[in-house]
């Protein structure tokens, strides 16, 4: 081949990969134009049509017109409310230090002793048949709703049709109302007690109406889920969707440890993982300078909340547990903290 044809055949190669390039981009750009003007067409309905188009959707999910009908009931309009709080995006506001001393005081550690005294006996039994040890069940009811004294005072099924219209995520919170009213028609909660958070978190332990389908459990054999007044129901609902999440029974959260002196910032992290005897290696150590206890093939991270001149902590496969029921680290790590507290 001439040096021509060597030239018109890097040109044409270079030609068709731009090519190929601008294709790529114009069928990104045409699919998300037409996801957002799917969003647009929804938000450009009425409430009043959008409603309509929903109960033909509930009833073909075998929701009763009547179960409908009663839920939406006084509904004309979304509620100004849970847009305006959707909207809002608090992560990232706060450091964990103030965010540890808001969920973690001394008045939520003191009542969690007391209900874990006063209710010792049921939760060991929740804690047996489960395999999850029992002050975890009090850390999360306490964190979520302080105990169930605030479980939230938005009716879940307005909240969760307001979210629905907006848009934002419409699929998702679609989804969560159809799952609610159907917890109506099987008759778990009545319709005025039906009351949650602004994004239809529901009951003592704060469940998605899809985790209520997947996880709730009729602790007290009455033949309904109550998560809102009954804790048989709510204790044993949070047992199981911790065990049902891959919760290990002989294992606790993680712990509070310190570093050596330049310790390399990049292992730090929940995507690295190593054996306890690797970290020890490592200079990671109790905060009284001790070795951490090893256990032969068990794993864990490290996190800095704070960063690294802020509190060290080595967490294990539970703490990832939890984090499958709130996707933060801040949260997680007060559930460890505050169960520790709990059982002292």
């Amino acid at each position: 081949m001439n040096i021509c044809h060597q030239y018109k055949s890097v040109k044409n190669n270079q030609f068709y990969k731009v090519l190929h390039y601008i294709t790529a981009i114009i069928l990104i750009v045409v699919v998300t134009n037409i996801g957002g003007a799917k969003q647009a067409q929804a938000r450009s309905q009425t409430f009043h049509d959008w409603l309509k188009d929903l109960k033909e959707e509930v009833i073909a999910e075998d929701i009763s017109e009547n179960t409908f009908d009663r839920a939406i009931n006084g509904m004309d309009q979304p509620i100004e409310r849970i847009i305006e709080l959707d909207r809002k995006q608090p992560e990232g506001t706060m450091s964990f230090s103030q965010y540890k001393a808001r969920v973690i005081n001394d008045a939520r550690i003191k009542q969690g002793n007391r209900l874990f005294k006063k209710h010792h006996k049921q939760l060991v039994e929740v804690a047996n048949r489960y395999n999850v040890q029992p002050q975890y069940i009090v850390a999360l009811w306490g964190i979520e709703t302080s105990y169930g004294n605030n479980t939230g005072s938005f009716g879940v099924i307005p909240a969760l049709a307001t979210l629905a219209y907006d848009g934002r995520r419409s699929e998702f919170f679609r989804s969560e109302l159809i799952d609610a009213l159907k917890i109506l028609q099987e008759g778990h909660i009545t319709y005025d007690n039906m009351k949650g958070s602004w994004a239809g978190a529901m009951g003592q332990n704060q469940f998605m109406p899809s985790s209520f389908h997947k996880f709730a459990v009729d602790g007290d054999h009455d033949g309904k889920r109550d998560i809102w007044t009954s804790l048989p129901d709510v204790f044993s609902s949070t047992a199981n969707y911790l065990n049902n999440s891959g919760w290990k029974n002989d294992e606790r959260w993680g712990r509070r440890v310190k570093l050596m002196d330049n310790f390399d910032e990049t292992q730090i992290g929940l995507d690295v993982s190593y054996e306890l005897g690797t970290w020890l290696k490592m200079g990671v150590r109790l905060p009284d300078g001790k070795a951490i206890p090893v256990i032969e093939g068990m794993k864990a991270s490290l996190i800095a909340p704070d960063g690294i001149k802020g509190p060290v902590y080595l967490v294990y496969d539970n703490y990832r547990v939890v984090m499958k029921w709130n996707n933060s680290i801040y949260f997680a790590t007060c559930i460890g903290l505050l169960a520790d507290q709990i059982i002292q």
